[in-house]
Parts: C-alpha cells; structure tokens; sequence
C-alpha cells in the first residue's frame, strides 16, 4: 500500500513539474520575458528544495515519515493553484500587432497596412504609452515564482523519505525492482503531463471569454498563448489527491522474518541483527535538539570526506545540469529548429521520448536483479549505457534546420542570404510605407518569403477577416526577381521546408533510442550511490545528493541555458508601451550550436569523472575483499556489503578510514 501511494505521489509531482516544463515558452510569451528570466522561474522549484531538503531527510526520518509526505503532498497542491493565480488577475492577452484595430465578421471596410501607420501613428504611440502606465500585470510572473517555490518544498520529503521507508521494511534483494517500479510509474506522470501541456498549448489562453473568430494568430505563431493556467489547477488537484493516503499509513511496519538472513552474512549473523532491531524506528528514543544538531554534523563529514561518494556527486552534479538544460528548452527547441507548434512539441514529447525512458528504468532494476549485479557491474553497465546515450545525442548536430527565410532579417528582398548584422527593414518597394520596425505580425508571401508585417511587405488592400485574412498588391514580392506570381500575403510564418519535416522525424528517432539507453543504467547509477551507505545514513546520502543537484545544477543551470538562447535571437517582440519582449524569432544555427553544444559539454566533462569514479571503486571492493574477478557475474561486492561494514565498524570499533567505503 505504501508503494503504491508513493508511485502515486511521484505521478503527482512528475506531472506537476512537467506542466511548467510544457509551459515555459507560454509564460516567457505571456508575461514578454526574456529566456533567462523563464529559466530563473523555473529554477525557483529548486530554491524551495534548498531551503528544506537537508534538514528534511535527516529530521524527517525521526518522524512520521507518511504524515511528513502527505504535508509535503499538500504543499505541492497549494504552490500548483498558487501558480495559477495570476490569469485570474489578468486583463485579456493583447498580442503584438501592426493592425489595431482588429478585423471581424461585420467589417467589410479594406484595410490598408500601407498608409495606417502614417494616418494614425502618433495616436497609437500616444494610446501604448498610457496603456503601459495601466498595465497591472508588469510583475505578475513573481507570483509564478512564489507557486514554483511553494511547490519545490513541498516535493521535498517524497523521495528521501519515502525510499528510505520502503529500504527499511523491504526484502534487501527486492528494493532495486520496487526502486525500478516507482520511478517506472513515476514516469507515467511526464508523459501525462507532456499530453495535457499539449492539450492546453492548443486552447487559447483566454478561451472562453473572448470571441475566436476575432483571434488573427494560430497555434503556429510565435505569439500564440495557449491555456498555460489550466495544467496547474488539474496539477493541483491530482496532488491534492496523492496526499490523502498518506494521512492513514503506519510509522513502521513489520519486517519480513528472513529479513536478516537476506541481508548479512553467517558470520555476522548475530551482531548485525542487533544492529538492525536498534535502527527500526518502531520504538525511538526522544533526542536532544543539540546532539541532533551534532550527530547530523558528524554524519555529513562522513560522507563528503569519501572520495567515491565525492567524485560520484560530481559525475552525477554535470549530468544533471546538462540533463536540466536540455530539457527545460525541449520543447523551445523543436518549436524554432522544426518549425512545430508548441502544443505538438509537447505531444510528441510524451508520446514518443518518455515511453522508452520508462521501459528503460524498469528494465535496468530487472536486468540488475536477475544478475546480482554489484557495486563494480552497476558501475560498469550504468556508465557504459550513458556514453552510448551520449555518442547518439552528437548526432542531433546533423539533423538541424535552416533558418526561417524573414525578408530584411535573414534574407534580402529579392530571397538572396545577408549576414545578420548586415539586415535591413526597409527596402525600395516598402519605402513610401510608414512601417514601424518593433512589431512582429509576421505574413508568408506566396513567393515563400515572410515578411515581418503586411506593411513592410508593402500591402495595400485586405480581404477577409480573423485567421483567414489575405492581404493583396503587395509590392515587395514583385521585387523578387524569381517570382512572377501572384503577389499576396496571409497571416502568420511560412512553413519550414519538407526536408526539415524529414530531420525531425530523424531526430525524434536519435531521441528515443539515446533516452532509452540512457535510462537502461538509470537504476543500477542511482543504487550505486544508495547501496553502499549504512542504513542510519541512508536518508541523508540521497537528500544530500538531491540538495547538490538541485542547487548546483537545478538553478543555476536553466539561467544560463536561456541566457545563451537569448544571444541568438534575431527579432524581439516589443510590449505596448515599447519595451523590449520576448523573442519572435531565432538563428537557428546559432540555436542549435549553442543549446545542443553545451549540453554536450557538460556530458563529455562528466565521463572524465566517471573514469576517476570507476578506478576508485573498482580498487577499493577488489583489494578491500579479495574476490575473484571472474564469479558468474558475480564478480564484485554484493550489493548488502553495507551491512557487513556497518558490523564490522560495530564491532571492531575500527576507525573512520577503515569504513570509507561504507558511506
């Protein structure tokens, strides 16, 4: 029962963190934000996890442990609505456009994009000023923030105390598969939360209360919203629901008989189960704050005085950042490199990449078990599986697209290449328009060019009105000298090519075989660190673990991923009262070079480590038992040797160094 509460509670806060994963790009559009300011937002999650999440897992395991999770879960409830909370505050979502005065049903007038901007211009400029003086919604994103925090301390207590719980009352040998099931359905929680961003990223965000038919932009548009608030209410709900079983679960439970047996050897049969019955939380002794306070000091100097454990948080400390990096701008990516809709990156996400990885973790913990894998082979497999996964990934380098063909941006007028600092707005044909520069209402030339507005596209007459407006005698296309067609524009980007419809089914096909791989050693890399620490510290080896990663890698590295996307922007939008927004458009080389590049290289950094990490290891277990390395896949310490160096330590008194290996 209690597995399965927990599995429920990882859903729960998988699926919540997903739904801010998925949308990123719809609260960076919403509220104008720069890429580095999105990336902070997120690492907010991470801030909350740092205030609590020592004491928590060293404290905690004192404790209640199901009562602390089910707050923990309750938490996480209250920071999803929290979240939430700003769209309710809100006026409507005024997207960026050069006409604005938009067009509907009952309007049969023709616009002229051409001689708008000159008949009104200082009226508009004059109404943005004063709107922006109005606007309430300039800070809002804090409250985001706020809910994120609020979130990341309730996640908290799951994972330490609830491993730690199942470690205790579980069959030795039957932890790496209840370990391998829990993150296996924890992964049903991405892939959910990945299908309901992409549900949410294709309603607009203020559905229901405006009238659609007025709506000129899709779901394609780099300004399109979608219902970014709705995936946080259903987050919060869902968690809501995990915390209530927890509420009726006991302290401790009873520990299977042959518990023991499993777990020492003949030897040390005796010591060792006296050992095991003083650290059953049945029956705990009240402790004084101040040698708490002092055995948690004494326990944390143990760990980080081991050089295993040390260098395996630095292997693991540049993975994550990586891993962070990379997916935290998935989606952003394939939005900018393929040309896809932010509702469909975040479909095909769940669909095609979180499956494998689910397959992958459950099959690492059977493969574990049914080879009795030890601490040398877990090294072994776990780290062999990530460098195939990572040798895969370079191959995304050769599945990239071309940039976006903008007339005046990254092409000429007539469709020849120009250097980016080398753009140019205006032209010959647009030149007796007055066209303002900062707007983005992007229109796709039948010529296959896009032009930033209508009026820059030297336009002078509409027909339609909403999505289906066309507009007509539009000079520019005429200044292609390849083109001799009709020279009419409609709303929004144009298309990337069909041979970038080609790479992207090529890199979501490199994304499932390297993500499955990858999470083949997943198992096997985490009991690594769990395995080998005595059961009084086990608690605090993975808080420690998770704070490190968390605030090393979880905050900073979101921010400085963005802050490099940031500098290959080409167009920014502009707010109304003329600042700048966010991005409209990016390099696409220079997207990819630097997104797919820094990821690499913190990954190819990490196999260094991981070298070193290996060589301690491997010398540590072989000369420390003397084991045969050739035992029928049996070649190293079994995976309980914690327990016969937490006897040994007992027994012999022996000192700190002699019992490295055991933390």
């Amino acid at each position: 029962m209690f597995l399965a509460a927990l599995s429920f509670s990882y859903f729960s806060k998988a699926l919540s963190g997903v739904i801010m994963k998925s949308s990123i790009t719809q609260i960076e559009r919403r509220f104008d934000l720069p890429t580095s300011t999105v990336g902070f937002i997120d690492g907010s999650f991470e801030m909350g996890n740092l205030l609590v999440i020592a004491f928590v897992s060293y404290f905690g395991a004192k404790l209640h442990r199901p009562k602390v999770i089910a707050v923990g879960c309750f938490t996480m409830a209250l920071g999803s609505l929290l979240t939430a909370m700003p769209h309710f505050f809100m006026g409507y979502y005024k997207y960026e456009t050069a006409s604005h005065t938009a067009p509907s049903a009952n309007l049969t007038s023709s616009i002229n994009p051409c001689s708008l901007r000159q008949d009104v211009n200082k009226t508009l400029l004059e109404t943005s000023k004063s709107d922006c003086e109005k606007e309430p919604s300039s800070y809002m994103w804090i409250y985001i923030l706020l809910g994120n925090m609020l979130r990341g301390i309730g996640e908290t207590p799951i994972t330490p105390l609830g491993i730690s719980y199942l470690d205790d009352f579980a069959k030795e040998e039957d932890v790496p598969v209840y370990v391998a099931c829990l993150h296996t359905i924890g992964m049903f929680g991405p892939m959910f939360g990945f299908l309901l961003g992409s549900l949410c990223a294709k309603l607009y965000v203020d559905v229901g209360f405006v009238d659609l038919g007025s709506i000129t932009i899709t779901p394609q548009d780099s300004r399109w919203v979608g219902a970014w608030w709705l995936g946080f209410l259903i987050g919060g709900v869902i968690s809501f629901l995990a915390a209530i079983p927890f509420c009726f679960l006991p302290k401790s439970l009873k520990k299977p008989g042959e518990a023991n047996h499993d777990k020492t050897s003949s030897s040390l049969l005796e010591n060792t189960g006296a050992i095991r019955k003083t650290l059953t939380p049945a029956e705990p002794k009240p402790m004084k704050w101040s040698t708490m306070m002092k055995d948690f000091y004494t326990s944390l100097k143990k760990i980080l005085s081991n050089r295993m454990y040390f260098t395996f948080l630095c292997c693991s400390l540049l993975q994550f950042s990586s891993f962070i990096g990379f997916l935290t701008y998935k989606p952003k990516y394939m939005e900018q490199q393929y040309g896809q809709s932010t509702s469909k990156s975040n479909f095909l996400i769940g669909l095609t990449s979180l499956p494998p990885v689910g397959i992958g973790i459950f099959l690492g913990g059977l493969i574990m078990k049914k080879y009795k894998m030890g601490i040398i082979g877990a090294t072994k497999f776990a780290f062999s599986m990530s460098f195939v996964s990572y040798v895969l990934t370079l191959l995304h380098f050769f599945v990239g697209c071309e940039n976006h063909v903008v007339a005046g941006i990254t092409v000429s007028y007539d469709g020849k290449p120009i250097p980016y600092h080398e753009n140019a707005m205006f032209s010959d044909c647009n030149s007796d328009c007055k066209c303002a520069t900062n707007v983005w209402d992007p229109v796709c030339g039948d010529n296959g060019l896009t032009y930033i507005s209508a009026c820059l596209a030297g336009c002078t007459t509409s027909v339609g009105h909403g999505k289906s407006m066309v507009f007509h005698n539009c000079s520019c296309l005429k200044a292609s000298s390849s083109w001799s067609g009709n020279n009419s524009v409609t709303l929004g980007q144009c298309p990337k090519s069909d041979d970038c419809s080609k790479k992207f089914i090529y890199y979501t096909v490199i994304q499932v075989i390297s993500g499955f791989c990858y999470a083949l050693g997943g198992t096997p890399a985490y009991m690594i660190m769990f395995r080998c620490v005595q059961p009084e510290l086990k608690a605090l080896a993975v808080g420690l673990y998770t704070l490190i990663m968390r605030t090393l890698a979880g905050i900073p590295a979101p921010v400085y991923f963005g802050a490099l996307i940031d500098k290959t922007c080409l167009k920014w939008g502009s707010r109304s009262c003329g600042q700048r927004g966010a991005c409209r458009l990016y390099d696409s080389n220079a997207y990819r070079y630097v997104y797919l590049g820094l990821s690499a290289l913190l990954r190819g950094l990490s196999y260094l480590l991981a070298i070193l990490f290996f060589t301690f290891i491997k010398k540590h277990f072989q000369n420390k038992n003397s084991r045969p390395t050739e035992n029928g896949g049996k070649e190293d310490v079994p995976m309980n040797k914690d327990d016969n160096c937490k006897s040994k330590e007992n027994l012999a008194g022996s000192p700190d160094a002699e019992n490295e290996s055991c933390i």
